[in-house]
């Protein structure tokens, strides 16, 4: 879920616009739970890294054979 739907139980304002000390506590923390280690990548890049990552395993797997 996106912080940008939540409203603050505390002012009853958006949390996006962080109006009050909890709205921009729950905002800070929200961003960081989006921020993952693939968080910033996009679903093609992630394919791509699959791909690498089996061809590599292959790669490895053909040569201990």
């Amino acid at each position: 879920m996106t912080y940008d739907r939540l409203v603050c139980a505390n002012c009853a304002a958006p949390v996006s616009e962080g109006r009050c000390p909890v709205c921009r506590a729950s905002r800070e923390r929200l961003q960081q739970q989006e921020q993952g280690v693939f968080a910033g990548l996009s679903p093609v890049a992630l394919v791509a890294l699959l791909v690498v990552m089996l061809g590599t395993l292959a790669l490895l797997a053909h040569q201990t054979v």
